[in-house]
């Protein structure tokens, strides 16, 4: 069975007998995490509104509460998804990177502020779960490009779709534990 919070469910392409869909926002009050917990293994977060990113860190606020709401539940391993352009925790990004995202992608510098944040609550204080951070390209929907894999250094611009089976993919690997990596597509 999958689990997921969508602020919109008539954007989920995918319709199946085992996916309970919950509407909701992260910034919403009502929304109760021990429900949506509850006999979870794992929890793949791919949020981002970039419009409430830009004035707050509403991920970041939402990963504070449901960290310990995995902790109540014995949800050890958490795969968060930031945009490919945040700055790794205590890490830099390429010149290249950099300059991208301070010119060509500005407009997104709340999200990444705000996933920057993100990923240094989990190094400062969620060491006790198996986080990873995927640091995604998204250039958004369509059929898949290819398949996506783990890089410390090479970047790929990925759809929604190749990016939700790498997460789901990396989840598996106990090397990925503690990392905020890249994905690049692979020629297979």
């Amino acid at each position: 069975m999958v689990r997921v919070l969508v602020r919109n469910p008539t954007k989920l392409a995918v319709q199946d007998a085992k996916l309970q869909v919950q509407q909701g926002s992260i910034t919403d009050a009502t929304v109760n995490l021990d429900k949506l917990l509850e006999g979870a293994e794992f929890v793949i977060s791919m949020l981002g509104d970039r419009e409430a990113q830009q004035t707050a860190n509403i991920n970041t606020e939402f990963v504070k509460k449901l960290v310990p709401a995995m902790r109540r539940h014995g949800v050890k391993r958490f795969l968060y998804q930031a945009g490919g352009l945040s700055t790794p925790y205590r890490g830099h990004l390429s010149r290249l990177l950099w300059t991208i995202r301070h010119t060509v992608a500005h407009s997104f510098e709340g999200q990444h502020r705000d996933n920057e944040a993100v990923m240094a609550y989990l190094a400062e204080e969620a060491q006790d779960l198996e986080w990873m951070v995927h640091r995604a390209g998204i250039g958004g929907d369509g059929p898949s490009k290819g398949k996506l894999q783990r890089s410390l250094t090479k970047f790929s611009i990925g759809t929604h779709r190749d990016c939700a089976a790498y997460n789901f993919r990396t989840l598996e690997e106990t090397a990925a534990i503690h990392t905020s990596d890249f994905s690049h597509y692979v020629k297979v």
